[in-house]
């Protein structure tokens, strides 16, 4: 399923196996602690929504999600560097949110490190709300960092 913001020029496309070296080089790139290649491939084995977000034919982003039942589970989400701040990454999750509806979920969790600031707010406009902690979830630079899990009713 390919579908496309209007005049925006995005697009939400499958990932494919093409484009895991992209998306590993960003994963390095963007986080401390990245998702290895083995991950993506993984999740795209298990059948779990993986997205490319495209702007004007280049990709910008990507995401994974998991499907169980009613609930959705976000696993991955990314902007590459350079397409930050432009609004790319609430569009992304968007497109996740209505995917997740079109398969019946009602429920959409997430974890974020307390420390990522950007992230906290875009869930939180994007309906997020705080329901719990996970204590020493995210391998961190000393030691490990707790997690804020978040939950969205759709």
């Amino acid at each position: 399923m390919k579908l496309q913001g209007s005049a925006s020029g995005m697009q939400f496309v499958p990932m494919t196996e093409q484009d895991i070296d992209w998306v590993v080089a960003c994963e390095r790139e963007l986080h401390a602690f990245p998702w290895t290649r083995g991950n993506f491939v993984d999740s795209l084995v298990a059948g779990h929504g993986c997205w490319i977000l495209k702007v004007n034919g280049r990709r910008a982003g990507y995401a994974v999600m998991m499907r169980v039942l009613d609930e959705a589970h976000l696993l991955d989400i990314s902007i590459e560097r350079s397409s930050q701040g432009q609004g790319h990454g609430a569009a992304l999750l968007d497109h996740l949110r209505k995917e997740a509806r079109r398969h019946g979920v009602t429920q959409f969790f997430l974890e974020v490190r307390p420390s990522n600031a950007a992230a906290l707010a875009l869930y939180r406009k994007q309906g997020f709300e705080h329901i719990g902690r996970r204590r020493d979830y995210y391998p961190a630079v000393n030691g490990r960092e707790d997690a804020i899990v978040m939950r969205c009713v759709l």
